[in-house]
């Protein structure tokens, strides 16, 4: 590829991220989910709840291993769980989002690359199968050049 090539398509590429910048980006949701979402992945959270259980377990003497007193952390987490689930999946579905832009562009950058990979992600599972097959022959390909030329 010629480098004045290159040059455009770097040019598009930042006329196009500037742009997305421009426009001041991400709601109050995707903001949130991604700060909570590193928060409660951070040792801190996971110290903070260990401290809650064992708060709860040295409690428990206390509220004579009652009903409510096992409620209460059967609900507690319940709740917490529940809600992180949202969180969390937001959080990957901007991530995978984000990796399958980089490897479109890469493709995209490719000369030789098979372009329409770049949409892989809308096939029907049969679709994606085939594809799986098809580099699964290209692998064994490969392994068998590579022990024919280790003798």
């Amino acid at each position: 590829m010629s480098s004045a090539v290159q040059a455009t398509r770097a040019h598009r590429a930042r006329k196009v991220i500037a742009t997305a910048n421009a426009k001041a980006t991400r709601g109050w949701f995707a903001r949130f989910s991604s700060t909570a979402s590193s928060w409660v992945g951070s040792k801190w959270a996971f110290s903070g709840a260990i401290l809650i259980v064992l708060v709860w377990g040295v409690t428990g003497p206390l509220f004579h291993y009652s009903d409510t007193w096992q409620l209460v952390i059967n609900t507690g987490t319940t709740i917490v769980t529940f809600l992180m689930v949202f969180l969390i999946q937001n959080t990957q579905n901007r991530d995978a989002q984000a990796i399958n832009l980089k490897l479109d562009e890469l493709i995209h950058s490719i000369s030789g690359a098979n372009n329409q990979m770049m949409d892989i992600e809308n096939l029907s599972d049969d679709e994606l199968k085939v594809l799986h097959d098809r580099y699964e022959k290209i692998r064994a390909e490969c392994v068998k050049r590579t022990k024919g030329t280790k003798r």
